[in-house]
């Protein structure tokens, strides 16, 4: 069983499975939902994945199916409400970022977290959250 990444291509949620291209290349492999070690709704096509590879009934099978930050490659983690995790060490301080910086980033994860939104959706989420970061100094004015 060897461990790869890739990016999820088809999901139905309705169903429960769908599949996943390795970055390797080769054939895509069936994923099912009781694989996914993450929020389910979070494995939407355009999602990146690290996964094991197994040899299933009718073929290649993804198990032991993790969300990877598109950014690092690393795990994706979803923390508790209201938890902010910082680098081991943190002194409390964090960056302040620009609007555009910020705009920057959060387009990418809107991207990254949720492709089927639209533009005007992904606008009102960046003008939204912009001003919220705004108000608590977390940008530049």
């Amino acid at each position: 069983m060897s461990v790869v990444t890739g990016k999820i291509i088809r999901f139905d949620e309705f169903r429960g499975y769908g599949f996943v291209a390795p970055d390797t290349g080769g054939e895509d492999v069936f994923v099912h939902v009781n694989d996914v070690q993450a929020d389910k709704r979070l494995i939407v096509p355009g999602a990146f994945v690290e996964f094991s590879v197994e040899e299933g009934e009718r073929g290649l099978k993804a198990s032991h199916v993790r969300l990877l930050d598109r950014a690092s490659g690393r795990p994706a983690e979803v923390p508790a409400e209201g938890y902010v995790p910082g680098p081991s060490g943190d002194d409390g301080d964090c960056d302040v970022l620009s609007a555009k910086e910020f705009t920057d980033e959060v387009t990418e994860l809107l991207l990254s977290a949720a492709p089927t939104m639209t533009a005007e959706q992904i606008l009102l989420v960046r003008q939204r959250l912009v001003r919220l970061a705004a108000n608590h100094g977390w940008v530049e004015a």
